[in-house]
């Protein structure tokens, strides 16, 4: 068949319309096609000039939790972690206003929650962990209901680019695993295939509800023992497309957490072994070792670096060592082209991980003024300094 002229530019017009439709169609799936880096934080801090500051500092998605948000029910969206029967109305206003204010600028969205129906978040609940979910099928399907209707709402909001179901998930702590003792794990996964327990079948029900009712939106799963790196030894991958895969990094935890650490662990030069005070120099070999579950699994099941997300990343500013622990840590990010977000931006009153402060103290004067009436905001003096600036460089190169 001989075309003329007009008949091919037709043809190729036809094409381009329906090539940008798909593209369009897709964007929220190809925001990941390339390494994006962001931070994570708290939707009740999500004012218009907080979002602005993230842009200008280069973070390209905020992992936002909406667990601190004020509700006239018992849980923000969810109305009642005990029992789902909707999403609370004025909830979702609330929420969907810092989406917007979101939308005002280049900073997307990662929806994440620190509790579902069935899993109230430890904080929540009196310190205690809360494993309902796991015992109890009832909840699986509240939870199927509870993304089905979020997910309904927020499938078309320009800054959503990603649901994180539930964070940190941890069923196998209910029977005193923390941790991936290989031949007793195993023994334990196959005892709980099949049952409510069982984290694949659960992240396998949850994508397949978002998708009766969203084909667009990524749906990131953490990893086990609370989105451990270690955790991907006993990962599956999820059937479905727009898939991402996560976990967290603060390894070891003895050295990165402040109070725990009590001065006795440092980096490179004394890190811990796990027997009490002992510790041994590291180096930066030694800390990409932390990485190689992830490695194996993606090799192993042949999933792209676009598809792996450090989720949360971060050292308690006053650590010995925190600057180059991050440097380090950031730089193997970015070297294994993985998504990562480090905790985290300006989250409401507490400064452990609130880089811009640097590495001091807060001070008298910080706390003279809290007991006068003045806000965390009024108080905090964030500037320039060689802890944010390792952010600032992971961020922009």
């Amino acid at each position: 068949m001989q075309l003329n002229l007009k008949s091919l530019f037709s043809i190729v017009l036809v094409a381009f319309i329906v090539g940008c439709g798909q593209k369009a169609d897709n964007a929220k799936l190809s925001f990941w096609d390339n390494q994006r880096k962001g931070a994570n934080g708290d939707a009740n801090e999500g004012t218009l000039e907080w979002f602005q500051a993230a842009e200008s500092f280069g973070i390209e998605y905020i992992r936002l939790s909406p667990a601190d948000m004020k509700s006239d029910s018992k849980d923000f969206l969810i109305g009642d972690i005990d029992q789902y029967s909707g999403i609370p109305p004025k909830d979702l206003t609330l929420f969907k206003a810092v989406l917007d204010r979101a939308a005002q600028t280049n900073v997307k969205v990662v929806i994440t929650f620190f509790g579902i129906p069935g899993a109230r978040w430890r904080q929540h609940n009196n310190g205690e962990f809360d494993f309902r979910l796991w015992e109890d099928f009832d909840y699986h399907d509240q939870c199927a209901q509870f993304w089905t209707d979020l997910a309904t709402e927020l499938k078309d909001h320009p800054a959503v680019v990603g649901y994180n179901i539930i964070n940190e998930p941890h069923p196998e702590r209910k029977d005193g695993f923390q941790s991936g003792r290989a031949e007793e794990f195993e023994t334990w996964l196959k005892i709980n295939k099949g049952t409510a327990a069982d984290l694949h079948l659960f992240y396998q029900t949850m994508v397949d509800a978002v998708r009766q009712v969203d084909s667009k939106t990524p749906v990131m799963f953490d990893a086990r023992f609370h989105a451990n790196a270690q955790g991907f030894d006993f990962f599956q991958p999820v059937k479905g497309n727009g898939i991402l895969y996560a976990f967290h990094f603060y390894d070891p935890w003895t050295f990165s957490t402040f109070r725990i650490n009590n001065g006795r662990f440092s980096y490179p030069d004394k890190m811990p072994t796990g027997d009490g005070d002992k510790t041994v120099p590291w180096t930066r070999e030694d800390l990409a070792k932390q990485f190689e579950p992830v490695h194996n699994w993606a090799k192993r099941h042949q999933i792209p670096n676009k598809q792996i997300v450090s989720a949360e990343i971060g050292c308690n500013r006053q650590v010995d060592g925190a600057q180059q622990y991050l440097t380090d840590v950031i730089q193997l990010m970015n070297e294994n082209d993985w998504h990562w977000a480090f905790y985290s931006f300006r989250s409401g009153s507490w400064d452990g991980m609130d880089y811009e402060l640097g590495t001091e103290k807060l001070g008298w004067k910080y706390w003279e003024g809290i007991d006068a009436g003045k806000s965390h905001y009024e108080m905090v003096n964030r500037h320039n300094n060689p802890l944010w600036q390792v952010i600032l460089d992971g961020l922009q190169n």
